[in-house]
């Protein structure tokens, strides 16, 4: 399997245009990055920082395109100022498949997917994330967990 080639714009040969390769570690940009797709993409974790919230409605969207085997994928918010609101459903891989439902809490600015209860389970779970006000994050997105879910969400900026 040969290694992918980025090129002098950033882009990786090999993936559309419309997707970003997160890698180990990805500040976002509203120029380069928005509605975009970026893939966690990254066996030992890949970690996204979102750009600061000014309400510009610009959407990131988030798919695990690699399984983390180590650490985990996070996403998270560029400062202290910034929160997200929305919420996250999962699925569990116990022989019910029950749904849980997270939201957010008024603090929450990061969203971990540790390979187990909060997510990074499963090749194609998707996280989207809106830019809706200054200061502000809309989510929804859609993981699976082994066990017993619980939330992704926290506040760790």
């Amino acid at each position: 399997m040969s290694r992918p080639v980025i090129t002098r714009l950033g882009v990786i040969e090999g993936v559309p245009a419309d997707f970003v390769a997160v890698g180990s570690a990805l500040a976002l940009s509203q120029n380069r990055h928005a509605n975009r797709t970026m893939l966690l993409n990254t066996a030992a974790g890949s970690t996204a920082t979102l750009p600061a919230a000014t309400g510009s409605g610009f959407t990131y969207t988030f798919i695990v395109s690699v399984l983390a085997t180590s650490n985990s994928h996070v996403i998270k918010v560029a400062n202290a100022s910034d929160a997200m609101q929305g919420s996250i459903f999962t699925r569990d891989d116990t022989a019910d498949n029950a749904m849980a439902f997270f939201a957010t809490a008024g603090t929450s600015d990061t969203i971990t997917l540790n390979r187990s209860t909060t997510g990074s389970v499963v090749v194609g779970e998707v996280i989207r994330i809106t830019d809706i006000a200054a200061n502000r994050y809309q989510v929804e997105g859609f993981t699976a967990t082994t066990g017993a879910p619980v939330t992704p969400f926290s506040a760790a900026v």
